[in-house]
């Protein structure tokens, strides 16, 4: 089995190896939604171009009493370029009772993509970091994210000797349910 794979089911049986919040556990698993709007910008040859950029996505994760791991799938829409992220974000945060703020950085992959000329993307490494803050709802097991996110992703296609990179800024809600 390749080494990728092997990596993701092991942080895939991490994650469920939690048990529930109903417990008395130290850790949550939980599932969640996201969605985001903010810019995007192509950097090749001294040529800037930046657009407006909306992004969907899922998250699945375990939530410990500081820090915060997930899975991140997200799927960004701007006006020249789509794309399919992948992403392994972890989160160190305020422990509080009801409003806990955050701050993270994700590692992940583009898997696939289009540029509007219909220039495949390049499987590429993509960086992020983030800064929010939680609310918890004290009566339903949701938690609600808002957060700031820049995703940076170098050299994402190759095409009559250019080759540019990527940056995408916006502000993202997050929706998680806590099992």
């Amino acid at each position: 089995m390749k080494l990728k794979y092997t990596g993701i089911l092991t942080a895939i049986t991490i994650l469920f190896s939690g048990a529930s919040a109903s417990a008395n556990m130290l850790m949550d698993v939980y599932a969640g939604a996201t969605i985001g709007v903010g810019g995007a910008t192509m950097f090749a040859n001294d040529n800037d171009v930046s657009h407006s950029a909306q992004s969907y996505g899922a998250v699945l994760g375990l939530d410990i009493p500081v820090f915060r791991f997930e899975l991140e799938y997200d799927y960004l829409h701007a006006d020249s370029i789509e794309m399919h992220i992948g992403m392994i974000n972890a989160y160190a945060k305020m422990p509080l009772p009801a409003v806990k703020p955050y701050i993270g950085v994700g590692i992940g992959n583009i898997f696939s993509g289009q540029d509007t000329d219909f220039i495949d993307l390049d499987s590429a490494a993509a960086y992020q970091a983030m800064l929010g803050v939680t609310f918890d709802i004290p009566v339903l097991p949701i938690d609600v994210d808002v957060e700031g996110r820049v995703l940076y992703a170098p050299d994402i296609y190759e095409y009559s000797g250019i080759a540019p990179d990527f940056l995408q800024y916006e502000a993202r809600l997050k929706l998680r349910y806590v099992f």
